[in-house]
């Protein structure tokens, strides 16, 4: 006989209760109402003393236990750790089939249920399967203190109520699962949006403390976070430093742009390690002022360069799963690629300016200077001096050059000067020491620097900063240099007429440039070079030279050195009319010039001076004139006539 029909309502009214549990359980889609809802509508139709039941863990591979604890009825104990075989919610949820116990203490199927049944002082029970059209769900287990509680009455009923809560299951949990897969999606689009944001930031925007601070406002919507910045190493110190900062509600107290990074925080550990660094509750000063409960710090990585670090704070205690972190490496790559491009982008800003700066600067230089030409000779005092060269090159110490070199260098052509610093500074000009940062200067004639002007140089040198004439603003430069003079320094320092402090610093690695008098072997190969140069740009064609010519070529003392040789090959091939060069040898017979590029008595060189001031008809620059018969620049000649009180119109 059944339960229901001893102590419980009558069956009509069991089943008009059905009706009444199936609407309520019908309108329920949130899984956990839906339970509570069943613990308050089945003990109106379900007689028996205990009701549990189970549902199918696809990831574990068992049945889990969902009780209902009904009023009085607490739920059948859950089976201890024994195998899914040997209890009956396994055997029912893989045959699809009601299972029947009419005496626990009988059955030997199942010992890990039974055993449980029995603590409870179950005398029989009954278990349905939960199960749709589409799936199988677990399935419903009662139990009773009475031997033999389920009739096939009994049975068939509870299949009705067990078909109703397995409905009311798979619509609640289809529904769950919709809204999991739906949140999902929109934060899978967030995602994707996110990164697609970035990448046009990339194209459209290559300020990178605007393009960062864009960035990390998107990071901070999407990722559910309070805090997101990037920092970056400072250019000068190599320290880290806050560079962009997204913390609308920071307290202020530790985080703002441009503070530097501590070397033992997290972000200098991910940016040294180049790997993903996440905290849980972090320490330290920075996350007690702000309040921060969960860190995760990303390196910027391009091209396996470590760019910087992207770093995201929570207030709550929500970690960063694996999952956050595999998207944020996808954005930090994407930063990464941001930064780089910017700094590229910065880099060839400044050298398009550098370059439109130098370009200026070498137009000004061409307008009074002749072109540069590659060394000619094979003479064994070039050589020397070329094997100097060759050691000193790779390094970045200071060179000094010691030999004939024509002079002529301004304060302002070395340090540059502003706008209106001196009269005829109508426009700023950048200095040689700035031009050269980061490279390496030729200070040509530094013996000619004038003493007041030397404290300056040696500071460039030693400190490392300057200031533009018309500017007290220090400017910071890094300069190899490489100077050169003909004069003896060390005779000079003696007089008083050079700094003993800057010569020293000068003097690091001084190679000798030989004049052209002590290398008369490599004449010929100057001769022939110069004549070949010249005969290509006057389409002409020379095929000989007179061997008697090149021996008083080569017996000449070349004043001027390779400048005046250059000159004077030159005006031969204008002068030549066949295949024969014509060189006006008799120019070569009047005893040699003293020497330009050597220091002689201050009434030697004004006579030098003067006579070939009146051969050229007081004219000094050109290719005829005085500076290029004396193998001199133009500004120096110049310089030279006003010390030693020249007047070209007098002397013409």
């Amino acid at each position: 006989m059944s339960i229901a029909s001893q102590t419980g309502p009558s069956l009509a009214n069991r089943y008009e209760a059905l009706f009444r549990v199936s609407q309520a359980l019908g309108s329920q889609r949130d899984p956990k109402e839906l339970f509570r809802v069943l613990e308050n509508e089945l003990r109106r139709v379900v007689t028996s003393e205990f009701v549990s039941f189970f549902l199918y863990d696809e990831v574990a591979n068992k049945m889990c236990p969902r009780g209902l604890h009904l009023v009085n009825r607490p739920a059948v104990p859950v089976p201890c750790d024994v195998a899914p075989e040997e209890t009956m919610t396994w055997w029912v949820y893989q045959h699809q089939e009601p299972l029947v116990i009419p005496s626990v203490g009988h059955e030997t199927r199942f010992p890990g249920s039974i055993e449980c049944l029995k603590k409870q002082s179950i005398q029989s029970a009954c278990a349905l399967p939960l199960k749709t059209v589409h799936r199988r769900l677990g399935c419903l287990v009662c139990g009773s203190k009475r031997p033999d509680a389920f009739t096939e009455e009994e049975i068939g009923f509870l299949s009705l109520v067990a078909d109703q809560v397995a409905l009311a299951v798979d619509d609640a949990l289809n529904f769950n699962a919709s809204q999991v897969a739906q949140a999902e999606l929109q934060q899978e689009r967030d995602r994707l949006k996110l990164v697609l944001d970035l990448s046009n930031s990339l194209v459209s925007n290559l300020e990178l403390r605007d393009l960062l601070r864009a960035i990390s406002a998107s990071v901070r919507r999407v990722m559910r976070c309070e805090a997101v910045g990037v920092v970056l190493p400072d250019s000068e110190s190599s320290q880290l430093r806050l560079y962009a900062l997204d913390f609308p509600e920071s307290k202020g107290f530790a985080l703002e742009e441009g503070k530097v990074v501590p070397e033992t925080s997290p972000a200098n550990k991910a940016f040294r390690t180049g790997e993903p660094l996440t905290l849980l509750n972090p320490q330290g000063r920075l996350a007690a002022a702000e309040g921060i409960k969960s860190n995760c710090f990303l390196p910027l990585i391009s091209r396996n360069r470590i760019l910087g670090v992207l770093g995201l704070g929570r207030l709550q205690e929500e970690p960063f799963t694996r999952e956050d972190v595999d998207f944020l490496s996808q954005v930090a790559g994407q930063a990464a690629i941001a930064v780089e491009n910017a700094l590229a982008y910065r880099q060839i800003a400044d050298l398009k300016d550098r370059l439109a700066q130098e370009k200026l600067y070498l137009e000004d230089e061409i307008r009074s200077e002749m072109n540069f030409e590659e060394i000619v000779g094979e003479s064994s005092a070039l050589r020397q001096a070329l094997q100097q060269v060759e050691t000193v090159a790779p390094t970045d110490s200071t060179v000094l050059i010691l030999g004939e070199i024509p002079t002529g260098l301004l304060e302002s052509e070395l340090f540059g000067h502003e706008k209106g610093a001196f009269t005829g500074a109508i426009s700023q000009k950048i200095g040689r020491l700035e031009l050269a940062d980061q490279g390496t200067l030729f200070l040509d004639e530094v013996g000619d620097i004038p003493l007041e002007l030397q404290p300056k140089l040696l500071r460039a040198l030693q400190e490392r900063e300057f200031e533009r004439l018309g500017n007290a603003k220090t400017k910071k430069v890094d300069v190899r240099l490489v100077a050169a003079t003909h004069q003896d320094l060390q005779t000079m320092v003696a007089d008083h007429q050079f700094r003993g402090d800057l010569y020293y610093r000068l003097n690091v690695f001084p190679i000798r440039i030989p004049p052209l008098r002590e290398r008369p072997e490599d004449i010929p190969l100057l001769v022939r070079h110069f004549t070949q140069k010249y005969a290509r740009r006057m389409d002409r064609r020379i095929e000989t030279i007179p061997s008697n010519t090149m021996n008083k070529l080569r017996r000449w003392h070349w004043p001027g050195n390779v400048r005046e040789l250059e000159n004077f090959i030159e005006r031969a091939v204008i002068l030549t009319r066949n295949s024969v060069l014509n060189v006006p040898v008799s120019e070569l017979t009047d005893g040699p010039w003293p020497t330009a590029g050597i220091a002689v008595s201050g009434s030697a060189e004004r006579d030098q001076i003067v006579r070939v001031l009146k051969d050229t008809e007081g004219r000094v620059g050109g290719p005829n004139g005085a500076a290029a018969r004396l193998g001199l620049k133009r500004t120096t000649l110049i310089s030279r006539m006003k010390k030693l009180g020249i007047n070209p119109a007098e002397v013409s």
